[in-house]
């Protein structure tokens, strides 16, 4: 695919940016940039980056930001970044994963179809890892598909994104506007992906291209896993659903009754992941906070969605 750029957000996690850099002089797996944001990282993030550009590959452009505005702030720069250098495809992912031999060229195959695309990933054991692959938006939550979706074909239509090797045509990640720093953490990508969706098909695509290298805690519950979590999450989870029902709204698709119901189920879930991976229900307060500020997002009058990103002038002109 042409001008592809890879966009990574790392945050104190230098060892695994060391990784996933690496993973991108692979045979078929290399983009024409990669872009690093780090969120103020204080560790030795910036001499990894070093590290990495004496040592060839991809050309990596890497920008420090001065404080650390989450994930979602980090993806939201390194997607302007990459708009404004005249990237053609964006290829976004955080910094615990690595690119498997020949992701580039096996996710090439289904770009002369589709402009946002999810690869399959493998979890730190070499197993398959699990994704939602659907928003409800009458509960406004995700929820697992059951049925084995490649059954039939290689691909599979899905109406959200994931931050771990999510790839989108930049004429696309302009009409929706870049990824929405207020959500801090959680939901960013999701809600990202689904908003693609409502422009052009986005698909889960049968091709395994990312591995996770961070190894979490999960407990197995059939359809689906529950993974650990901490308390910042576990805040962004409750408080997000602000912004989430701001995004259903701005599409006329708001339903009010089934996102409290949507949102009942959220803290649940949540609960549940508390009890069976943490064995603990400390966290619990976090869930409450989180909820709380959501309500005070969900009431403010003059919220509005991320605005259309314009073509800059050099980088050519926008294709339908």
């Amino acid at each position: 695919m042409d001008n592809l750029y890879a966009v990574v957000v790392t945050y104190n996690r230098a060892d695994f940016l060391r990784n996933l850099l690496q993973s991108f002089t692979r045979p078929g797996s290399a983009p024409a940039q990669v872009l690093v944001v780090d969120n103020a990282s204080t560790d030795h993030t910036a001499d990894v980056v070093a590290q990495a550009i004496s040592a060839g590959g991809p050309p990596i452009r890497y920008e420090r930001l001065d404080r650390n505005v989450g994930g979602a702030g980090g993806f939201s720069r390194g997607v302007e970044l990459a708009l404004e250098s005249g990237a053609e495809w964006l290829w976004l992912m955080d910094d615990d994963v690595e690119v498997l031999p020949g992701a580039v060229d096996a996710l090439d195959k289904f770009t002369p179809d589709y402009s946002c695309m999810i690869g399959r990933r493998y979890d730190a054991n070499g197993n398959p890892f699990f994704w939602q692959h659907h928003f409800v938006e009458s509960l406004g939550i995700f929820l697992p598909v059951s049925r084995d979706v490649f059954k039939h074909s290689d691909v599979f239509r899905t109406n959200v994104g994931n931050f771990e090797g999510m790839l989108v045509k930049a004429t696309v990640a302009r009409d929706i506007g870049l990824p929405d720093p207020r959500f801090f953490i959680t939901w960013d990508d999701l809600i990202y992906g689904w908003l693609a969706a409502q422009r052009t098909p986005v698909v889960y695509v049968n091709a395994f291209v990312i591995k996770k290298v961070r190894a979490q805690r999960q407990v197995d519950l059939g359809l689906r896993h529950l993974n650990d979590s901490s308390d910042l999450s576990r805040r962004y989870v409750m408080r997000n659903r602000g912004h989430v029902a701001h995004y259903l709204k701005s599409y006329g698709k708001y339903n009010r009754a089934g996102f409290a119901a949507g949102t009942a189920l959220t803290f649940l879930k949540e609960v549940a992941r508390l009890v069976l991976v943490e064995r603990t229900l400390k966290g619990s307060g976090a869930l409450w906070r989180g909820w709380r500020e959501s309500r005070s997002i969900l009431a403010d009058t003059d919220w509005k969605p991320m605005p259309p990103v314009p073509a800059h002038p050099g980088t050519g002109r926008r294709r339908d």
